[in-house]
This record gives C-alpha cells, sequence and structure tokens, in this order.
C-alpha cells in the first residue's frame, strides 16, 4: 500500500469519498459542507493507494501554533480494519512533523463508538468537548428566571440533620448550608450550591436520605419555570416530577411518562391523599400551560406537608 499526496488528477477520487462519508457519517443538525474542491484548498491532502486502486484518504490542516488538525479520514468500506487508517495517519504525522508541528487533532461524533476506538488505539486523548445547543432552546434559558430550592429530611433530629449536612455539602464544593426546623416532621435545609446546581442538589439529597435512613424531598424551581421533587429512600430515588418533562432536552417517550408523580408511592412516604397528588402535580409541555411556578411549587409543597419550601 502506498500513500502519497493527492494531485490535481485525483481530484474526483476525493470528491467521491467526500461525498461517501457524509452519506454514512453526517450527523449533525446542519447541512453539510458543500462537496467541491475548495474544501482541499490550503490543505495537506493525502491519498492510499493499493496496487493504484484508491483505497482512502485523509486531509487537515497545519496551524502556525504549533498543531495540526485531521478534518476528514474516509477508508473504503471493503479496506477498513486492514491498516489503511494508520497509514494515513502515520504518513500524515510525518508531514507534521517535518513543518515543526508536535500534536494533532480531530473531531469525532459523541455517538461514533466505532471511530471513538479507533482513535484511541492510536494513542488520542480526549481533552476537550464540543457542545451544542438549538439557538430556541438557548433563547428560552437565557430568559430564564430564578432557580431556587430547599431539601426536606422526613426527621425531628436537627442536629444530625445539620451534623450530615455539614459533613456533604463541603464535600460537594459547596458551604454556608441553613438547617431549620422540625416543622411538621420534617427538617429543611436550603444552600446556594442547592438552589443553583441540580445535579449536586441531588446528590446531597441522596446523601441525606441513606445517612440519616430518613425520606428526603428535594424540591425545586428551575429557571424561574419548571417545578420539580426527587423524593429517596435509603439513598435511592422512589420518585422523580418535574413539571415540563423536555425542559432539559429531549426524552424517550418512557422517560417522559417516568417524570409524572407517582400518588401512590408519594403517599406512602409523606402521607399526602393520592387524588390532591395527582390533581396538583400535574405535567405540560411548556409552563404556559400550568400556574406559575412560585404557585406551582406551593401547591405541591401544601400537598406533600413541606413548610418552608424553596427560599424558605
Amino acid at each position: 500500500m502506498n500513500v502519497r499526496e493527492a494531485t490535481a488528477a485525483d481530484e474526483q477520487t476525493l470528491l467521491d469519498f467526500t461525498r461517501a462519508i457524509w452519506d454514512e457519517n453526517w450527523t449533525r443538525p446542519w447541512r453539510p459542507p458543500e462537496v467541491s474542491p475548495q474544501l482541499f484548498e490550503g490543505k495537506l491532502v493525502l491519498l492510499a493507494e493499493d496496487e493504484d486502486k484508491p483505497v482512502g484518504f485523509a486531509f487537515g490542516e497545519f496551524n502556525a501554533q504549533g498543531y495540526a488538525h485531521v478534518n476528514i479520514v474516509y477508508v473504503v468500506p471493503q479496506r477498513r480494519r486492514q491498516g489503511v487508517t494508520t497509514a494515513l495517519m502515520r504518513e500524515f504525522a510525518a508531514r507534521a512533523r517535518e513543518a515543526g508541528i508536535d500534536h494533532l487533532t480531530l473531531d469525532v461524533a459523541t455517538d461514533n463508538e466505532v471511530g471513538r476506538e479507533v482513535w484511541q488505539r492510536l494513542g488520542f486523548t480526549e481533552w476537550t468537548r464540543r457542545l451544542l445547543v438549538p439557538i430556541d432552546r438557548l433563547e428560552q434559558h437565557g430568559a430564564a428566571g430564578e432557580s431556587y430550592a430547599s431539601l426536606h429530611v422526613q426527621s425531628d433530629d436537627l442536629e444530625a440533620v445539620q451534623a450530615q449536612v455539614d459533613k456533604y455539602l463541603t464535600r460537594l464544593g459547596g458551604s454556608g448550608g441553613r438547617v431549620e426546623g422540625p416543622r411538621n416532621g420534617w427538617v429543611a435545609v436550603y444552600a446556594d450550591l442547592v438552589d443553583r446546581d441540580r445535579k449536586a442538589r441531588e446528590r446531597l439529597a441522596s446523601e441525606l436520605s441513606n445517612a440519616t435512613a430518613a425520606v428526603v424531598c428535594a424540591l425545586s424551581v428551575d429557571d424561574g419555570v419548571v417545578v420539580r421533587y426527587v423524593l429517596y429512600e435509603r439513598g435511592s430515588v422512589v420518585d422523580e416530577y418535574q413539571s415540563v418533562p423536555e425542559h432539559f432536552g429531549p426524552l424517550p417517550p418512557g422517560d417522559v411518562v417516568a417524570l409524572g408523580a407517582n400518588p401512590t408511592v408519594v403517599s406512602r412516604l409523606t402521607g399526602a391523599e393520592p387524588a390532591q397528588v395527582r390533581a396538583v402535580a400535574r405535567t405540560a409541555s411548556t409552563p404556559d400551560e400550568l400556574p406559575p411556578a412560585d404557585e406551582l411549587l406551593q401547591q405541591l409543597a401544601g400537598v406533600l406537608g413541606l413548610e418552608g419550601a424553596g427560599r424558605g
């Protein structure tokens, strides 16, 4: 097998290979670049051949800062797993080193498991992540309001809850936790980390439930528009509710259903009337179909018997 720099005579092969990889692997939510010779201008383009027949290509560009970026590597299906990619990359790396380059970079889709395995075998490691958001969703979140929350531990032992909050809040990167109660059989916990970080909030709730062997409810308003609770028993999630199930992103249908309250479980853990839970803990596709989040939070807290919900 021979790897050489492509010439003008190879233009049609390069265009055909580029169309093939777009057809096979383009999963981005926008259209691919136009397939034209301009794609290769100013780039190093390498062609792999076997018995003078093209079997793959790679192209990329050198950056004056001291790295080279590989835009595309493509191998015809019948020649995969036969060392063509390795040969292309070794030649690309050799050309880069001659130009004083020390590092190569490339992009690989997170759902391209085969591609990720190939690059990892060649020594590539993840050093950054490229994130994606639809502009509509960004605008929705950009206009969103305040997030705030409270944790409620089903216990009368304020000191025991305070000790566990001090222990775990620090481990999660928070500080200044405030513990109040008991009120109606629940001790309430407030902290800046609980307000702003949903994952840390629910991790702390799980740890408190496990450490105290008590039921814990994490109750929140997120982005000013979504009401959410998670109920824990001995550290495990036993029920979860979110007023707008797909607010944080699209979900499989089963997950959407799972974010509706389970009145039977809620009744067992909190003593709430199932009919009241069912009436208050409604879900919708948009916040506009529900009461204002502050109002819905207080309605839900009343049904669950949680005093001091939210900001305290």
